[in-house]
């Protein structure tokens, strides 16, 4: 392979360094002599920067009459379920010696896997030799050299290896094969171990499997082909799947067993839980400190304060009801795992519970979603809440002088990008008394924390006001069919 194309693939398709690739060079350039003397197939992947796969950036093929590549396969990617071995050297740092992988082409060969490391000991790459699988049991030869169990596994699966197991002991999950008799008759490193710490019994070759591990008996006795049963044993949480195996004549020639351990991801699971327990808990808390602290403002404003501090009061109490309307909603979710706040459910909250002024006009607000179902998250929530208040606080305030009686609308509209927030009133307008400290808040909340526009739109009567910001993980758009799309 040039060294051009090794460069080029580098540079494409990792995060290599230029020193990085220039070790990976080097120890390419000994690929060659290395297939020769080890007459094996020598190459080098490199983990991909556009996801968690590899990708083969050199190779080198022994001069043999029969070879196992037909065809380059430099540029190809390696998936992690037929080389678990070059995964497992990425992620541990350490070499894996003599265990099975299955090439591009699909053939079955011995893989051994060295880390290449740069001088900071960190892994740049995979250096790969493999060798063809030659089967070492056959029907003429019927006493198998190594591992109890290879014949009965031979007959299920096919060029299996005396001399290495089965099934990878890089695989965490547990094998284990009986006959019809239910005798143990094969068990993968990770089985014999757990044989080993369940029943501490030395002996487990051809040993009936519910006197090595009972608690298999019921799922054992189970009549079903196929049968899978999470349960608890020792304080671990283990996945049991059983399989039955038949010949062509339907008799049954023994049952396989694959065991999960899932001990880890029940731990984390319920951790989570207590911490959804903990966050729900202090959604309350902030809930309650909120409604206190309105309680306290409300109580000042009984007891009297200077006329102009009124309208102070009523916007401070009103941002607070805006704040707490996000925490009570989700409150009001059943999932505790879920702080996701339905905008639309906010903004009806926020205007029943909106402070008017002493003036009692009746102000409709109308809600309109337009088909829309729009969910952000908690923290986008309380910035549009305190966007919705202020808006509509301002065309309560400004848009209708005198006791009139008027309407706010409140549109929701989305695109492939973006939501639009329309708020319309058909009062007199703000004027320049519209422009204070709220409008203030509403632009560095729109800026700075939705990373949107907000502008006004000129119209014959009343303001209108529109709030453009951009969808994201925390702004998802779920669109309602209405009457009329049915």
């Amino acid at each position: 392979m040039k060294p051009s194309t090794l460069e080029q693939l580098c540079e494409m398709h990792t995060n290599l360094s230029s020193a990085d690739i220039q070790i990976i060079s080097e120890v390419a350039s000994t690929l060659p002599m290395y297939a020769d003397l080890s007459n094996a197939y020598m190459f080098i992947d490199c983990k991909m920067k556009e996801n968690e796969q590899a990708i083969v950036v050199a190779e080198a093929f022994p001069r043999t009459p029969e070879a196992v590549y037909e065809n380059s396969v430099v540029g190809k990617i390696v998936f992690e379920t037929f080389e678990p071995g070059v995964y497992y050297c990425y992620r541990t740092g350490k070499k894996s010696i003599m265990h099975r992988a299955l090439t591009q082409e699909g053939k079955m060969v011995e893989q051994s896997v060295v880390p290449i490391k740069n001088k900071q000991h960190q892994v740049i790459g995979a250096l790969i030799m493999e060798a063809e699988v030659i089967a070492s049991y056959s029907e003429k030869k019927q006493e198998p050299t190594h591992s109890f169990g290879q014949k009965a596994m031979s007959n299920l699966l096919a060029n299996t290896m005396d001399e290495y197991p089965v099934i990878s002991d890089l695989l965490m999950e547990i094998f284990l094969l009986t006959d019809a008799e239910d005798r143990l008759v094969y068990a993968n490193p990770s089985g014999v171990r757990f044989i080993h710490e369940i029943s501490q019994t030395e002996y487990i070759q051809n040993e009936p499997i519910l006197k090595l591990l009972p608690f298999l008996d019921p799922i054992l006795n189970q009549q079903e082909e196929v049968f899978v049963l999470e349960l608890t044993l020792a304080q671990k949480s283990l996945e049991v799947k059983k399989v039955k195996l038949r010949n062509k004549k339907n008799e049954l020639q023994g049952t396989l067993f694959i065991i999960q351990d899932l001990t880890e991801l029940r731990t984390k699971e319920k951790e989570l839980m207590m911490k959804s327990v903990v966050i729900k808990e202090i959604h309350h808390r902030v809930k309650n400190n909120l409604q206190t602290v309105a309680s306290l403002l409300r109580l000042q404003m009984r007891k009297g304060f200077p006329l102009e501090s009124k309208s102070h009061f009523e916007d401070t109490l009103n941002r607070i009801f805006s704040i707490s309307s996000v925490y009570e909603l989700i409150l009001a979710n059943d999932n505790a795992d879920d702080d996701d706040v339905d905008l639309i459910e906010l903004t009806r909250k926020i205007g029943s519970t909106m402070v008017i002024n002493d003036l009692n006009q009746k102000v409709d607000l109308i809600i309109e979603p337009n088909g829309n179902k729009i969910l952000t998250s908690s923290r986008k929530a309380v910035s549009i809440a305190l966007i919705v208040n202020e808006l509509v606080q301002n065309s309560i305030k400004h848009a209708f002088p005198g006791g009139i009686s008027g309407e706010i609308h409140v549109d929701f509209f989305s695109s492939k990008d973006f939501v639009e927030l329309h708020i319309q009133d058909n009062g007199v307008g703000m004027g320049e008394a519209g422009y204070s400290l709220g409008l203030e808040i509403v632009h560095n909340l729109v800026v700075n924390d939705l990373a949107g526009e907000f502008r006004y739109r000129l119209v014959e009567r009343g303001t209108y006001a529109i709030l453009t910001f951009p969808l994201s993980p925390e702004v998802v758009i779920y669109y309602e069919k209405t009457d009329s799309d049915r």
